[in-house]
């Protein structure tokens, strides 16, 4: 026998699953890459602004908890979550209308994980989900790995069209609804109270959950809060409503929560153990301190006045720096502002000459579910100040009217 090793017989690595090839990365996460550099004026990523993060309060709490409880904030926990901030966070969803015990809630790793152990609850290969259309890039990927089906649902200026749902609803037999109906990313609309009953109707009467995904509700500049989905008749018993802290306190902390039904709260539960364990036991320790030690509503009400001032900054600017033709909404509130330029504009072929100009946008195509309009435009108006918005618009005009010209 030869002393010299014969070749190892080989066979090709498995495939990876379908779902995780035809689901693409996030174009905003792409572009931020692209923009990374100081000198661009972005307003691309929904990015809080860093600069009104309460460093002092978070960075106390955080102190306060290793000082009194060490060996506690820096164990294992609860795969439910904190708590203490389960119960904070129940006091202030029930202050906001919406009657919650703490045990209604498991805390995620943001709310974006939330979305994603609904659909690993709730979601079997081909099953049917309805979303706005555009919809949020990052709950399109969630679903897109679930191996759902994802169906649009028209949208006007006044947010998603209840009777084309219900048209949907009925043609599509779909097992979930997914929903920002205050602020909604990409386009900033907000359904009013007649709309959101009709949503909550035709779940109760067609037989879907809702995923009510509220990330922006408590950044609101002018008018009254809505009501959520969640407390109208018909909804009660079959919506889950995800919240966040990375839009009030930091995103850093990747805090989040899910209110659910208990059957479903449990299964997500489970999806959870299997995921993560539980979320940071550190900072959900820090984020029920703060909470406790501090006063997040006015902390909040700093946050809102900078947001307003920043939102009247791009929409008043956005006349000189768009095409004329242009149109755009004046959100009353969150992160982000909808624009579509005139037709035969594309907003994904002007993004390399945008971003030779310094400043950056996203395209709104992506976002959608649908047929995409390639005109559409998502600008974001809280990374930045006023000053640095208006520099940030003149660039945006002077790229657009050299495009124009080129063409």
């Amino acid at each position: 026998m030869s002393d010299q090793a014969l070749p190892l017989a080989t066979a090709p690595v498995p495939e990876f699953a379908a779902r995780a090839v035809r689901t693409g990365g996030s174009p905003v996460r792409d572009i931020l890459a692209l923009t990374a550099r100081p000198e661009v004026i972005s307003f691309a990523g929904g990015l809080p602004a860093p600069e009104l993060f309460d460093v002092e309060g978070i960075s106390a709490a955080f102190r306060e908890v290793l000082a009194q409880a060490p060996r506690q904030a820096l164990q294992y926990s609860t795969s439910e979550g904190d708590p203490a901030l389960r119960a904070a966070v129940a006091a202030r969803t029930t202050a906001r209308g919406l009657p919650t015990d703490a045990d209604d809630l498991l805390v995620t790793t943001g709310s974006q994980q939330g979305l994603t152990l609904l659909a690993a609850a709730l979601l079997e290969p081909g099953d049917v989900v309805l979303v706005e259309d555009p919809c949020y890039l990052a709950a399109l990927q969630i679903f897109s790995l679930a191996g759902a089906r994802v169906v649009p649902v028209p949208t006007d200026d006044e947010g998603l069209d209840p009777v084309a749902l219900d048209e949907l609803a009925a043609r599509e037999r779909p097992k979930l609804l997914y929903v920002i109906p205050t602020f909604q990313n990409p386009t900033g609309r907000t359904l009013g109270a007649e709309r959101r009953a009709a949503v909550a109707e035709v779940a109760a009467r067609r037989g879907l959950w809702i995923a009510e995904d509220d990330p922006y509700g408590e950044l609101r500049f002018e008018g009254e809060p809505q009501r959520w989905v969640a407390s109208f008749p018909g909804a009660e018993d079959r919506t889950v409503l995800l919240g966040s802290f990375s839009k009030v306190l930091a995103p850093g902390l990747r805090l989040g929560t899910l209110r659910a039904p208990a059957a479903l709260r449990r299964a997500c539960v489970i999806g959870k153990q299997a995921a993560d364990l539980h979320t940071s036991t550190i900072d959900q320790a820090a984020a029920a301190r703060y909470l406790a030690a501090s006063d997040l509503d006015a902390h909040l009400a700093r946050v809102t006045d900078a947001y307003r001032e920043r939102r009247n900054a791009l929409v008043d600017g956005l006349a000189g720096a768009l095409p004329e033709g242009s149109r755009w909404n004046r959100p009353a509130g969150g992160m982000f502002v909808w624009a579509t330029l005139p037709a035969g504009w594309d907003a994904s072929a002007l993004l390399p000459e945008v971003v030779r100009h310094d400043v950056a946008y996203v395209p709104g195509a992506p976002f959608f579910a649908g047929r995409p309009d390639p005109a559409a435009v998502r600008l974001s108006f809280v990374t930045h100040p006023p000053q640095e918005i208006a520099t940030g618009l003149r660039r945006l005009g002077a790229a657009l009217a050299a495009a124009r010209r080129a063409g």
